[in-house]
């Protein structure tokens, strides 16, 4: 594929550009890195850096799309960056439920992971927050992108379906530590309620 070579060959960076705009998916693009590394073409944890910082970077196009044309340029533009009206209704959903903590979380979910930037955009949640957030999320999905890739060699097409069963557990984590934090957010609303009645 020429778009993969001319990425491969501009290396690190050319992973970290692929995933700023996602031309191509990043469930195709990191094992395919994983494999290069298995050739010996590429360190693996400057790759996992790579991958992990083109991953922060994407999001916060839509990001700032939402920041700054609200959901009317999202659901214009979206479709460029692999993302529709549905995904869209899920993360402000997801949002209003769990407030900030969703740049991290929400990355962990199948249907609302790329759009949840766009309810953070909206209700313009502080851009270094974000970053640190999305960071954090992206670090450990791309690491073990990457090294699926890695392991399966000629065969890292296969590590869509292996991530999904590895992350299983960890996303069962990630839902109860959300339910978790909902759950304080939300004695947080009632307490500071009762305080402005008690003030009032």
């Amino acid at each position: 594929m020429p778009m993969i070579e001319f990425f491969k060959g501009l290396g690190y960076f050319g992973v970290l550009l692929a995933l700023c705009f996602e031309f191509i998916p990043a469930e195709a693009v990191l094992p395919l890195a994983g494999y290069w590394i298995s050739q010996g073409e590429f360190n693996y944890y400057l790759m996992v850096l790579a991958g992990t910082v083109g991953g922060t970077i994407g999001p916060i196009t839509l990001y700032a799309l939402g920041r700054y044309g609200g959901r009317p340029l999202v659901l214009k533009y979206g479709k460029y960056f692999l993302v529709n009206e549905k995904q869209v209704n899920a993360a402000d959903k997801f949002f209003a439920k769990y407030g900030a903590g969703v740049a991290f979380f929400g990355r962990f979910m199948p249907v609302v992971r790329t759009a949840i930037s766009v309810p953070c955009g909206m209700a313009k949640m502080s851009l270094t927050k974000f970053s640190v957030y999305t960071f954090c999320a992206m670090l450990p999905i791309t690491a073990l992108y990457v090294y699926l890739g890695v392991k399966l060699g000629e065969n890292w097409e296969q590590a869509g379906p292996l991530f999904k069963q590895y992350l299983q557990p960890f996303v069962l984590v990630i839902v109860l530590l959300a339910v978790i934090y909902g759950v304080y957010k939300y004695r947080q609303k009632l307490l500071e309620r009762r305080l402005n009645m008690k003030d009032k």
